[in-house]
């Protein structure tokens, strides 16, 4: 608890206790002595913090006050006092233990850590880890990467992104260990996040391209007990449901992208004028990465396209991949997860996402089952429905 905090507290208890004390003294001292008595509570209440209470009275309250008292009413103002130090006691406790909860809360959820996510707007790795972090309404602030220079990240060795720098001294690599580390720290109360991703070890490796790789083990697990495991996934198959579809958003629905918002000159020219009015590149850069850009990966998304073994018409593949999605949902669920989503539903919107305001989007929510889905999932992130 801060210390503003606890001072307000102990000061609140200490009032209370004086109040009972006052009480205390009138119900047990007799009648003629009474007055003495409110004399000398009143002239060293100011010891308990209880002076400039009494003090809002004004000059006659402490005359009217043993008046009263020569009156009779010495029994009555005693149980006044009595309640009245009652109940600031109760309210003292139930404010103490509202705060003590809220700094649980704090620590428990990742609200109390300090997030700068490093990160291009429109790549869809980048996508994945804000829609986890809007939908659990977790503050983190954002650096816009230029696509070209970098020099926002020349201080990593990692020169991919996302990164995200927590507290400003750990660093956290790959969309899906930032999201599972994030995750597992958010229910396990035991570890902390410097532990949590030593359980997702680097390894690098050459590709069938020649291409050193860097990849990490473990990267769809949550790191949790088994009763942990049980509680967050209470039906079975709902784990290896998730993890499955996360991977899948990884290694195949990823690389829909690029061939399908590329897939003419039109589009190609359409998506860069988009990445270079939401990215981060100076004028000359700009002009530039636009047409430059565009004929780039209009040639490259059809060499994406040989790779991967799509269609002609590659928007039929991304159509497929979607409502194979919507299929694997159900007709009797809202998400993945049910009635909120899980982390397989963030991920697939997240990817989904960086094609808005583009052809292929448009597309997509027309000629496919996704719509509403999707619909429910923004709205789940822009309301931070992951915070209930």
């Amino acid at each position: 608890m801060h210390c503003g905090a606890l001072r307000k507290v102990n000061m609140a208890a200490a009032c209370s206790r004086t109040l009972c004390k006052v009480g205390r003294s009138f119900l047990e001292t007799p009648a003629a002595a009474r007055t003495g008595t409110v004399s000398f509570l009143l002239g060293n209440a100011g010891a308990h913090g209880f002076r400039r209470g009494l003090s809002t009275g004004g000059p006659g309250f402490r005359s009217r006050l043993l008046s009263s008292v020569r009156a009779g009413g010495g029994r009555v103002l005693g149980c006044a006092f009595l309640l009245g130090g009652g109940l600031g006691l109760y309210q003292t406790l139930k404010l103490s233990v509202q705060q003590h909860l809220a700094e649980e809360d704090k620590k428990v959820s990742g609200d109390g850590l300090k997030m700068t996510l490093y990160q291009y707007k429109t790549c869809p790795f980048c996508s994945k880890v804000r829609a986890f972090l809007d939908f659990y309404g977790l503050p983190y602030d954002v650096v816009e990467v230029n696509p070209v220079m970098r020099q926002e990240i020349k201080w990593s060795a990692y020169r991919k992104v996302p990164i995200l720098m927590v507290d400003g001294e750990l660093q956290l690599n790959d969309s899906s260990v930032i999201i599972s580390s994030l995750r597992t720290l958010m229910v396990n109360k035991e570890k902390s996040l410097s532990d949590i991703i030593r359980c997702y070890p680097e390894m690098k490796s050459v590709n069938d391209r020649g291409k050193e790789v860097t990849e990490y083990n473990n990267k769809y697990w949550l790191m949790l007990s088994e009763a942990q495991t049980a509680n967050l996934y209470p039906e079975k198959g709902m784990q290896k449901e998730e993890m499955k579809w996360r991977q899948w958003a990884d290694d195949w629905l990823v690389h829909l992208v690029s061939p399908n918002v590329y897939r003419t000159t039109g589009e190609a020219l359409a998506s860069f004028d988009y990445i270079v009015r939401e990215g981060k590149f100076g004028t000359l850069e700009g002009f530039f990465a636009k047409y430059v850009g565009a004929a780039a990966m209009f040639v490259i998304s059809k060499r994406l396209k040989n790779r991967h073994n799509l269609q002609d018409d590659v928007r039929q593949d991304l159509y497929k991949a979607v409502n194979d999605w919507v299929a694997a949902i159900g007709k009797n669920r809202k998400f993945m997860g049910g009635d909120q989503p899980n982390l397989a539903d963030l991920a697939v919107f997240g990817v989904l996402r960086v094609m808005e305001g583009l052809q292929a989007f448009d597309d997509m929510m027309e000629n496919t089952k996704v719509k509403s889905w999707y619909r429910r999932m923004e709205r789940a992130t822009l309301n931070h429905e992951g915070r209930s």
